[in-house]
């Protein structure tokens, strides 16, 4: 099962990357649940067209900066935290946060982010 949550929550970071809006919001719909809650410092949100909205204007935000996953993904039942990182293509991270999620059925159903 973590290995499955672990790829979940890679599939998830992967998806704040993808720039292409049709692409985006496609894989949005095999990601995350209908009804997906997201929180962090600057949001609550719920659904995938909300989330999708605010993928895209992050993207615009940090102008082409990636995010990636740093350090291991830890895991139990249905539950995953991990950290992760953005920034220039390898440069220093201009952000570093940490997120909780909740996966339901291969897909992330809630999700809490928090930024160091």
């Amino acid at each position: 099962m973590s290995s499955d949550i672990t790829t979940v929550v890679k599939n998830y970071i992967e998806t704040w990357n993808i720039q292409d809006a049709d692409k985006r919001r496609a894989v949005i719909e095999e990601r995350f649940t209908e009804n997906v809650e997201y929180v962090d410092n600057n949001v609550q949100i719920e659904g995938r067209a909300a989330l999708d909205a605010y993928i895209a204007e992050t993207q615009q935000q940090l102008g082409g900066a990636v995010f990636a996953l740093s350090g291991e993904v830890s895991t139990h039942h249905n539950l995953a935290r991990f950290t992760w990182q953005v920034g220039p293509a390898g440069g220093d991270p201009i952000v570093i946060g940490y997120d909780f999620a909740a996966i339901q059925d291969g897909r992330v159903r809630r999700l809490y982010g928090f930024f160091s």
